[in-house]
């Protein structure tokens, strides 16, 4: 199935020219949706079939739907750009659907082809180009998902699924700019474990993480949490759902390090990403393992002077000050560090357009001149 198979029966009633701008002016994150989606089914007889995109609207479910009762369903996330040229890109899509794949296998659920995957992406974006925001601190920010639709208490692996992409315009992630966040070290709940669903990006392990979440927003005043490993609770992981980056040293000579992929974390597209990036901008990069004491001792010696996460939502989030049952202390003075802001506004330019893209990462998927 290629991309001309996608059927487009658009939205007749879209929203207006005016109320369009009002949402774009704030869309906040996750709050206004585009006027359009795409659907694509899957029965284990016809295979993917039924590619299509139609207005944005309500999902109808039989109480016994599979996805409902055994969890079922993976998802993705990734962001449309206007660049400067006009034309609107987004970020090596090809990533996102090839861990989309994996994440379907760990599920037991059908892979979606990769090029159809990106056809829907193209698709709904030409479609709905006009929310597109044009202020670079915005984005479009494109949802695809799958979850099994079988009807049946069954225990075992669904036999028909769904399909389905969503867009919604993003502002920008910090209303006041890039500050610090608080985390605290979660030594109660865990995100994943060995052998587990940690590095699919499985709706379960976000429901599994709320509480964790939930907890140190209310008993601790932090914002965020960061998951230790499940056996010894003293290896970092990650912050969230984003992967984390510690800076030894300053300048030049500065040393990136963040947790390697153990199969409990997150393959991210933004972290292999900065891995590339922080090597041409010279600085050395490297996969190595942390515990809770490296990172405190780190800090107190002065020998880690930054720490950041990263992820498709923020792309780059400095922290600040870090809580545990035990104590806590601060990074970098609790002030966003150099060496992350510099990747940040690297990437950032790569995504936009102020940067030359040597890698090829961004994808265009409305030309300049059709967009003009």
């Amino acid at each position: 199935m290629s991309g001309s198979s996608i059927v487009c029966h658009p939205n007749t009633s879209p929203r207006s020219a005016e109320e369009r701008a009002a949402i774009l002016s704030n869309p906040g994150f996750g709050r206004y949706f585009t006027d359009n989606m795409v659907q694509i089914r899957y029965s284990d007889d016809l295979g993917w079939h039924g590619a299509e995109l139609l207005a944005y609207g309500s999902v109808t479910l039989d109480p016994a739907t599979n996805s409902l009762h055994y969890g079922q369903s993976i998802f993705e996330g990734l962001k449309a750009f206007r660049r400067n040229d006009g034309s609107i890109a987004t970020f090596r899509p090809e990533e996102n659907a090839r861990r989309f794949q994996r994440s379907a296998a760990r599920l037991a659920m059908p892979a979606l082809p990769e090029e159809l995957f990106l056809d829907s992406i193209g698709t709904l974006v030409t479609q709905d180009a006009a929310w597109v925001p044009a202020d670079h601190e915005k984005s479009l920010y494109l949802r695809p998902f799958m979850f099994s639709t079988e009807v049946g208490l069954g225990v075992r692996a669904a036999k028909e699924y769904v399909y389905l992409l969503i867009a919604s315009p993003a502002g920008a992630y910090f209303a006041n700019g890039v500050q610090p966040v608080s985390v605290w070290l979660s030594t109660d709940y865990i995100r994943a474990a060995p052998g587990g669903t940690g590095e699919a990006k499985f709706a379960g392990n976000y429901a599994a993480s709320l509480l964790a979440q939930d907890t140190a927003a209310r008993e601790h005043g932090c914002d965020q949490v960061v998951w230790l490993d499940a056996v010894e609770r003293r290896w970092i992981e990650e912050m969230g759902g984003m992967n984390m980056f510690f800076v030894f040293g300053s300048g030049p000579g500065a040393r990136l390090v963040t947790p390697p992929l153990t199969g409990t974390l997150l393959p991210g597209v933004t972290r292999a990403s900065l891995l590339e990036l922080a090597g041409e901008l010279g600085y050395e990069a490297v996969e190595e393992r942390l515990t809770v004491d490296d990172w405190e001792q780190g800090c107190a010696s002065g020998e880690i002077s930054e720490v950041f996460a990263c992820g498709t939502a923020a792309v780059i989030t400095p922290v600040g000050t870090v809580k545990s049952s035990t104590g806590g202390w601060t990074v970098g003075g609790n002030e966003p560090g150099p060496v992350a802001m510099q990747l940040r506004e690297h990437l950032l330019g790569i995504m936009h357009g102020t940067h030359a893209d040597t890698h090829g990462w961004m994808h265009t998927l409305v030309p300049a001149a059709a967009n003009a």
